[in-house]
């Protein structure tokens, strides 16, 4: 198993020292994970599936901005149904499941750790208006245009050492079929991101709803943080570290 400590600062998506760039790929991972990454990426092209990354590393003042326009009703604010949301009728207690169904915490993303990839078949998205959503149905729906990547994942992505944290929908976060783990690293750092390191990291930033966020902070880390499903959501290997 590789070795691995980061600092509150990497960890938390303020420091990208710990991620490089992945060759002919938009994006940075952590250096273990792109060498599992490229061999993944080789064995799905060899059975004519071709893999790439939408979104790797994510760093905090990303994930700041998209919370903060958010809460400020900026961008769109949906419920678990896709529904928009109108965000000056909502208290603070109800925008934050709002946005944590959908959006990480800043200093809270699996993205910020270099191990966490969202991927997609970029072939069904060359020469046409289609435009990638990032939805459920365009990989678990048969007619979707990465179905076929998505089937493949689900039977090999674990022979490289990746799995799925959002297989499914279980009282966190939404649904991600597109989003993968590399589960070698991801969980050895997901216990190292306690309610302590989150508390220090908000208290220390200026973000929207500080105040309703530090009162929530050991409810969001047990229902979004912790809350992930099993190594590929269809096993019963368990790679979180609470009971939720």
């Amino acid at each position: 198993m590789p070795q691995l400590s980061l600092s509150v600062q990497q960890l938390c998506g303020q420091d990208q020292s710990h991620v490089v760039a992945i060759p002919a790929e938009n994006g940075l991972l952590h250096p273990s994970a792109v060498s599992a990454y490229l061999e993944m990426r080789a064995a799905a092209k060899s059975q004519g599936i071709v893999l790439a990354i939408a979104s790797g590393f994510r760093s905090f003042e990303r994930q700041l901005s998209i919370w903060n326009r958010k809460w400020s009703g900026a961008l769109m604010l949906r419920d678990q149904s896709g529904r928009e949301l109108d965000v000056t009728t909502l208290t603070d207690d109800k925008k934050l499941p709002a946005i944590l169904h959908w959006s990480a915490l800043p200093g809270s993303s699996r993205h910020h750790w270099g191990t966490d990839l969202d991927v997609y078949d970029p072939t069904e998205f060359t020469n046409t208006d289609r435009q990638l959503q990032l939805v459920p149905s365009e990989y678990c729906d048969p007619q979707g245009p990465c179905f076929s990547l998505w089937q493949w994942l689900t039977e090999h992505a674990s022979e490289f050492g990746f799995f799925f944290p959002y297989a499914r929908y279980q009282g966190g976060v939404a649904q991600e079929p597109w989003h993968l783990s590399y589960r070698p690293l991801s969980c050895r750092l997901l216990p190292q991101l306690t309610p302590a390191v989150l508390k220090q990291i908000i208290a220390s930033t200026d973000i929207a709803g500080q105040s309703a966020i530090l009162a929530s902070i050991d409810q969001i880390h047990q229902q979004y943080i912790d809350n992930i499903c099993e190594d590929n959501g269809w096993t019963n290997t368990w790679c979180g570290y609470s009971s939720f």
